[in-house]
């Protein structure tokens, strides 16, 4: 068996099928987010941290699909000074934070020369989850950097999974835990405290959008 053909069996093997046929291919960043409640649910394919490895490692797995999957769903923390932290939100939108064309005429935020808003819909959405908008960049945002961010909560991989995800029209379901924001990360600790809490509650999450998937 070739390469090609092992990670298209490993994908295959990664992805939750439900009942009704569909597909569901769970994606996360790092395994340390990856706790011992989403190990019972799920075997996610890990992307990488960051827009660039993120990107990289879902056009791969994307490429490798025999078939599509029906769903895309990408899980892991946030950073937020405003939200609940310890709280899981539904990104129903995302932008890219690093994307700054203004010097030369561009709305900051827009990527030049391409059809698309600042900002992409995300969809679909669930009712049982809090929404909020996500910022997406290459640093971790701390203190006031927050102030400069129209985003309710910021991460460093959801927008560019969610543009590998249009270019194989592959809907991206995007949540994502609030871990740190309130105060300035020091440390690596800062980041991880919450995150427990946080691997609880979106096992929860995943099992109730299995259902209202499956029932819709």
């Amino acid at each position: 068996m070739n390469r090609r053909s092992r990670l298209g069996n490993e994908i295959l093997g990664k992805s939750l099928h439900l009942k009704n046929g569909m597909q569901i291919l769970p994606l996360m960043a790092t395994t340390i987010e990856y706790g011992t409640h989403l190990k019972a649910r799920i075997d996610p394919y890990i992307v990488g941290v960051g827009p660039v490895e993120a990107a990289m490692n879902t056009a791969r797995v994307m490429e490798q699909c025999e078939n599509a999957p029906d769903y895309a769903l990408l899980l892991g923390s946030s950073g937020s000074a405003s939200l609940q932290q310890g709280e899981i939100y539904q990104a129903k939108s995302v932008s890219y934070r690093d994307m700054d064309a203004s010097a030369i005429g561009f709305e900051k935020g827009l990527t030049p020369f391409v059809d698309l808003p600042a900002a992409l819909e995300l969809a679909p959405q669930f009712d049982f989850i809090p929404k909020a908008t996500l910022s997406t960049g290459g640093k971790v945002i701390v203190g006031v950097e927050f102030e400069q961010l129209s985003a309710e909560m910021v991460d460093m991989e959801t927008f560019a999974v969610k543009r590998v995800c249009q270019s194989f029209d592959v809907p991206l379901i995007a949540l994502r835990g609030i871990s740190d924001g309130k105060k300035e990360l020091q440390q690596f600790n800062d980041w991880t405290e919450l995150l427990p809490l946080l691997d609880e509650k979106l096992a929860k999450l995943v099992d109730g959008i299995i259902e209202a998937l499956e029932t819709s």
